[in-house]
């Protein structure tokens, strides 16, 4: 699907709004975030993958980060071409593997273990893909180590938001 929009901000993320009808062609009935792939003015090239949100009234909002503005030259105020189509590749879940380190210590602390189990997917994600990206081995395992006391219910923070 292909429409014209103004690029807009909420507070600091640019965005454009996909109306309700335009969500519905790509994919009906959709209410939670919708994984897709963008391009603005046709780029970049090959598409960008994207969730657009959800704004509680059917339509989405389409955040634009800033490699997709970056590629496509465009800023907040443009009048851009948007290509939106429904990501039919997208599978839910951790993109990164579990750290063995994480995975045996997870094995070793029930308490742990457990609250591991009830975090959202989304977070349990962001906390491999935060993991997977520290460049040190001596940063992953002192990441590893908090991520444990945190888990297990110590009170300190870990990943820029306080646990516990």
């Amino acid at each position: 699907m292909k429409f014209t929009a103004v690029i807009q901000l909420k507070g600091i993320n640019p965005y454009v709004v996909v109306s309700a009808a335009r969500a519905s062609r790509i994919k009906p009935g959709w209410k939670r975030a919708m994984p897709v792939l963008i391009q603005i003015n046709a780029l970049p090239d090959p598409a960008w993958h994207i969730n657009m949100m959800p704004v509680g009234d059917g339509s989405f909002y389409l955040y634009l980060d800033a490699k997709v503005r970056q590629a496509s030259d465009t800023g907040v105020g443009d009048k851009v071409e948007v290509t939106i189509d429904f990501d039919e590749g997208y599978r839910g879940g951790p993109q990164h593997d579990m750290l063995p380190d994480l995975a045996s210590q997870l094995a070793e602390q029930t308490a742990a273990r457990e609250t591991w189990d009830s975090l959202a997917p989304s977070l349990q994600k962001e906390i491999l893909r935060y993991l997977a990206a520290l460049k040190s081995d001596a940063a992953r395992q002192r990441s590893v180590q908090r991520a444990m006391r945190v888990l297990g219910g110590a009170k300190e923070r870990f990943m820029a938001r306080d646990w516990n």
